[in-house]
């Protein structure tokens, strides 16, 4: 099994940490897994994606030309990467800030109002990890408590915005009952 996905958004939204997270989880379980990050030079506010590849068997490459899962958290990164995805793959829009226009009929649309579920919950900028919550439910290429241990890793420090993000990434999760 070699699965790859590619996160998108405007810098600032929290794409390679979503991508970051997601490869600490994998890494957790016992996988292989490859975090390949890519930003403009502006970063906040530029484009950002990052490439996450996981596997039971080693990883040639990184690259990921036909990905089987694309994160879109903004419109030029749905308008850039739906035609990379591969044919069946899934396509995980932010419907929040993106009314989706796909121009593929044999890819799945998954929509997640992200930002509007992380306003509910009273932190804004915690879209990313409602996205990531829902990628994983739908994905179960890890899971949700892993994906929560790899968090409490990263955040160890920050105890208010691991709770913060906690939240999200269940709230995302529990998004599809």
């Amino acid at each position: 099994m070699l699965i790859k996905t590619v996160f998108a958004g405007f810098g600032g939204q929290g794409v390679l940490s979503m991508g970051l997270n997601l490869a600490q989880a994998a890494m957790l379980e016992g996988k292989n897994v490859t975090y390949l990050p890519s930003y403009g030079a502006e970063v906040r506010g530029g484009t950002a994606n990052c490439t996450v590849a996981i596997s039971d068997e080693e990883i040639a490459s990184p690259v990921a030309s036909a990905p089987e899962y694309v994160v879109a958290m903004n419109k030029p990164s749905l308008v850039r990467f739906q035609n990379q995805l591969e044919s069946g793959g899934i396509l995980f829009v932010n419907s929040s800030l993106i009314e989706a226009d796909i121009s593929r009929g044999d890819i799945n649309l998954v929509e997640v109002p992200a930002n509007d579920i992380a306003k509910k919950l009273g932190s804004p900028k915690s879209a990313n990890m409602v996205m990531l919550g829902a990628f994983t439910r739908k994905s179960n290429l890890v899971s949700l408590s892993t994906l929560i241990e790899a968090l409490e890793d990263t955040l160890k420090k920050k105890k208010k915005v691991l709770e913060v993000n906690k939240k999200a990434l269940e709230a995302g999760y529990s998004y599809f009952k």
